[in-house]
């Protein structure tokens, strides 16, 4: 039988984890020599190529020296959370991807305190140290500090560290010695991360991502925990209220390179498929035994902190950019969109043709309305409001901790922004030309806050936020507009018309 090592990827933005990942799959030769697949071949999504970054996460598997490698890439940002917690609870161990220039990041930090609460083992990969004046020493140090401030265990604070380029194609023990390949990384792999158990007994395997495909309906993917799947026999699916509705897995699928394989044999523990067939299941059920069901612990996911409200488009411009456009289409959507984006909900109000989305952050909401919109939607969208608690009848609201990273001579005019927002300083740091500034802020203060910074300092910031946790309420933003002056048609603009307008709103 083959070992399986399944493995979780995780990396700030644009630290070159999709990078590294597609240098995996043409190490092990998955491509024909003369295939272009272009770069970035996990980004899958419009919208991902375009921002750079995962939001959905993926899997691809890979055959080195008789191990089957899955590799599970996570997305990066706090927005996602909800998906991260799943997806890490595939894995066995985590690739820790940092940059050699720039260190470990905030999002960083998000996603490697839920990898080292699950007790995952991290290896550490320094990348870009093809960079100028990049210092892959130190930030192998900052990843050590990181790890031990997050309560990391003697043997998680043990890491290997691999130093390479992922872009230029090699990894190796030593930053100074380039190597041919990338074979280092992936033997470092093998030694390092424990390969999956297979675990005696009846049939657990919990339902941590969902697949469409139009053709066969819903597919239910994750890792089974315990026992075999068997294709073609009856099982149960264990709801997360604890209810139970018996079922088939008509077809299972192995994940091979790419794609998906059709497989007859029965799935032993610790290799991840994907399921047909199954009806009505949510994803964090269990599919179990279909004589003796027993359900696995259903996972926690982080509470939505915003809301927005969104309407069917009533105004002069119905109906001439989308094709869906009654409330009807707006609702199945919305609806459809909460069956895979767990940390999204969406509840109706008073009115047929409004619904209140909850989501995690402004990303996670701006994500699915632009999805949305390229999918041919209109809608009209309310303003994002954050969610307020009360507390023994104190008004709590959410707080993030802000990062930015600018040229010194605009550190003053960052931290003038923030303040006004209600932020407190927190630290103060100066590296060459460029200061790390660190805060905490209300979420509300986030919104609308990038465009003011990249104005403030000619397009240098570098931001970066992520949930704190609820605190009672700061009071009004010193944030006041005149008002806004709203357009009757849709045509070009000229300056000589707007010119008088300018000083009213």
């Amino acid at each position: 039988m083959t070992e399986i090592r399944n493995i979780a990827i995780i990396a700030h933005v644009d630290h070159g984890k999709t990078t590294l990942v597609d240098r995996m799959l043409h190490q092990v030769k998955l491509f024909r020599e003369n295939q272009d697949m272009g770069e970035l071949i996990l980004d899958s999504n419009d919208l991902e190529r375009e921002r750079g970054i995962t939001i959905l996460s993926k899997n691809v598997s890979i055959r080195y020296r008789d191990t089957k490698i899955n590799i599970i890439d996570t997305p990066g940002h706090s927005d996602f959370g909800g998906e991260v917690e799943r997806v890490l609870n595939m894995a066995d161990g985590v690739l820790l991807i940092v940059d050699a220039f720039e260190g470990p990041m905030p999002q960083t930090r998000f996603v490697l305190q839920k990898a080292l609460e699950l007790g995952l083992k991290p290896i550490v990969v320094v990348n870009k140290v093809d960079k100028p004046n990049c210092t892959p020493d130190i930030a192998h140090e900052k990843v050590f500090d990181l790890m031990y401030s997050l309560d990391a265990t003697e043997e998680q604070l043990d890491f290997p560290t691999v130093y390479g380029s992922a872009k230029a194609g090699w990894m190796g023990p030593d930053w100074n010695e380039e190597t041919s390949d990338i074979s280092y990384l992936l033997d470092v792999t093998l030694q390092h991360i424990p390969a999956s158990k297979h675990k005696e007994g009846s049939l657990q395997m919990r339902i941590t991502s969902l697949d469409y495909s139009s053709y066969t309906g819903r597919i239910a993917v994750g890792k089974v925990t315990r026992g075999q799947l068997i294709p073609g026999t009856p099982v149960s699916l264990v709801k997360r209220n604890g209810s139970v509705v018996k079922s088939v897995a008509k077809e299972v699928y192995l994940f091979e390179g790419l794609g998906k394989e059709k497989t007859k044999e029965p799935v032993p523990s610790g290799e991840i498929c994907a399921v047909l067939g199954l009806e009505g299941f949510d994803i964090g059920d269990t599919v179990a035994d279909g004589l003796e069901p027993e359900g696995l612990k259903p996972i926690q996911l982080d509470e939505p902190t915003m809301s927005m409200l969104f309407v069917s488009n009533n105004s002069p411009f119905f109906g001439k950019d989308g094709k869906f456009v009654t409330s009807r289409q707006l609702r199945d959507r919305l609806f459809k969109e909460t069956e895979k984006n767990l940390a999204l909900r969406v509840e109706e109000t008073n009115s047929a043709d409004s619904f209140m989305v909850f989501g995690r952050g402004i990303l996670h909401l701006s994500i699915l309305v632009e999805t949305m919109r390229r999918e041919g939607y209109e809608m009209q969208l309310g303003q994002p409001k954050v969610i307020i608690k009360e507390i023994d009848g104190v008004k709590y609201e959410p707080m993030e901790f802000l990062t930015v990273q600018v040229p010194e001579e605009f550190s003053g005019k960052v931290i003038e922004q923030v303040t006004q927002r209600k932020g407190e300083i927190l630290n103060i740091e100066v590296k060459g030309e460029r200061s790390h500034l660190e805060f905490t802020i209300p979420a509300r203060g986030i919104i609308g806050l990038r465009n003011q910074m990249l104005t403030a300092t000619e397009g240098e910031a570098i931001m970066a936020h992520r949930f704190k946790g609820y605190e009672p309420w700061k009071g009004s933003l010193g944030v006041n507009r005149n008002g806004a002056l709203i357009s009757l048609e849709t045509g070009t603009a000229i300056a000589y018309s707007i010119d008088k307008m300018q000083d009213r709103g």
